[in-house]
């Protein structure tokens, strides 16, 4: 039993509760879209700033593929989603 209900369960607690975990269940989902954005956003307006001039060295580095590379990691609830097991 959760530590909420542990001490007998109301109503407000069960609904607070429910809330919060609808709320986790999106914020969870909204990562990798919002770094694929920013990767798509970096690779448009980046006008290449004097401090990462020499990030320009190789295609593997920069803020681009830091971006793509962290809403691969983020993918993995979408393809939960996706395959009906959430």
């Amino acid at each position: 039993m959760s530590q909420v209900c542990s001490g007998g369960c109301d109503d407000k607690a069960l609904r607070r509760s429910a809330a919060a975990l609808r709320s986790s269940h999106r914020l969870y989902l909204a990562a990798a879209p919002t770094f694929a954005m920013m990767a798509l956003l970096t690779a448009v307006l980046d006008n290449g700033s004097a401090l990462c001039s020499i990030a320009n060295a190789s295609p593997l580095s920069g803020m681009v593929p830091m971006y793509l590379l962290m809403s691969v990691f983020h993918l993995p609830p979408w393809l939960k989603l996706i395959a009906g097991r959430v």
